[in-house]
């Protein structure tokens, strides 16, 4: 049917029950605090869930309605679209939701409202346009190499798509990445295809922090959220290891996220924190309008000259936002109680219709 435009998606949002708003999302990634905190400002919620996978969601009672599912992916077939649209529902994306719906179908096929800008995530899943995004804003990130041949020292190896680092690896040079690709096929983590896809970059030895913002389009302010740390499968199992018995085993880490862990990142570096969100809010204004609206992620390093070197962003809720589901130290540093990004959205989303101005923040 061709892509999804704001227009049509204006109409469904005018013969919406403004009074009875319904705040949806797919059960996975960062639901449990979309809906609770959906919950704390009033608004009923849904979750459109796969059979076998509610069971969190009914032990912590955070959904009003649930949409039960064969495959995440039947959250954009038409008979689930309209149970959503009769809730008189907005959808909150996040990185499920993309991997599952699919970008095309989330593009061109789902018309139900959704919070933020629908047209920016496919800048963050393809990596040339993330690229963009970051060089645009003249952020700091690592070098990139345009072929493996090229490599000549440490790089990180990624590929498209929200897939939780699951397939990339380390490589110091052409004959290693071929190896290492080998053993990821073998391992059904990554496809032919996918290699042509692969990006590389230098590897940049540093701390990891997640820094989470909330850009609201009716203040055109970018706030500071919180910030995490990945737990990261196999590599941090490999790293407890002794030295020497890492040498003698025969083992390829991978980088699979499994968890987060809250984290502060030291004070005096907090200015190049706001300064990197800033300049990513307006290239995003500049080259995919309306740009950062709402929760995005820059995900950083910080090296021992203590620069913040951003290798990664997302541009919906991250999965560390769950680190903070009763709010972090900068939260409530601006907002002086319990804020999750759960709860931040439902907020712009209450007064943007006591204000007239849904148009703002749904596409």
């Amino acid at each position: 049917m061709g892509k999804v435009k704001k227009e049509d998606i204006l109409d469904i949002l005018k013969g919406y029950d403004k009074e009875n708003i319904t705040i949806a999302t797919l059960g996975s990634h960062t639901s449990l605090h979309i809906l609770e905190g959906a919950k704390e400002e009033g608004f009923k919620t849904a979750i459109v869930c796969e059979k076998g996978r509610e069971v969190p969601y009914k032990r912590f009672d955070v959904a009003d309605e649930y949409i039960m599912v064969d495959n995440f992916r039947d959250i954009v077939d038409e008979e689930v679209q309209e149970k959503l649209k009769s809730m008189n529902a907005i959808v909150v994306p996040h990185g499920s939701f993309v991997a599952y719906a699919g970008l095309d179908r989330v593009e061109d096929d789902f018309v139900v409202p959704m919070f933020g800008n629908r047209d920016i995530l496919r800048w963050e899943a393809e990596r040339d346009l993330e690229r963009q995004l970051l060089t645009e804003g003249n952020v700091r990130i690592p070098y990139k190499y345009s072929d493996p041949s090229e490599i000549d020292r440490a790089v990180m190896v990624k590929f498209p798509g929200a897939r939780g680092g699951r397939g990339y690896f380390v490589a110091s040079s052409t004959e290693e990445f071929n190896q290492k690709i080998e053993a990821m096929k073998s391992r059904g983590w990554l496809e032919d295809e996918d290699i042509a896809q692969a990006h590389i970059e230098e590897y940049v030895a540093g701390c990891n922090y997640c820094i989470h913002y909330f850009y609201s389009a009716l203040n055109d302010e970018v706030e500071l959220m919180g910030m995490d740390s990945r737990y990261e499968s196999s590599i941090d199992g490999f790293v407890r290891m002794p030295a020497k018995d890492q040498l003698d085993i025969s083992l390829s880490p991978s980088y699979v996220v499994t968890g987060n862990h809250p984290a502060v990142i030291r004070e005096s570096l907090l200015p190049q924190v706001f300064d990197i969100g800033d300049k990513l809010v307006e290239s995003a204004k500049k080259l995919v309008k309306p740009g950062m609206n709402g929760p995005f992620c820059m995900q950083t390093l910080v090296n021992d000259d203590l620069e913040v070197i951003c290798f990664e962003i997302s541009a919906r809720t991250d999965g560390g936002t769950n680190t903070f589901m009763g709010g972090s130290p900068y939260s409530y540093l601006k907002y002086n109680k319990p804020m999750s990004m759960g709860r931040r959205v439902a907020v712009e989303i209450k007064t943007a219709i006591k204000e007239g101005k849904l148009d703002k923040i749904i596409t």
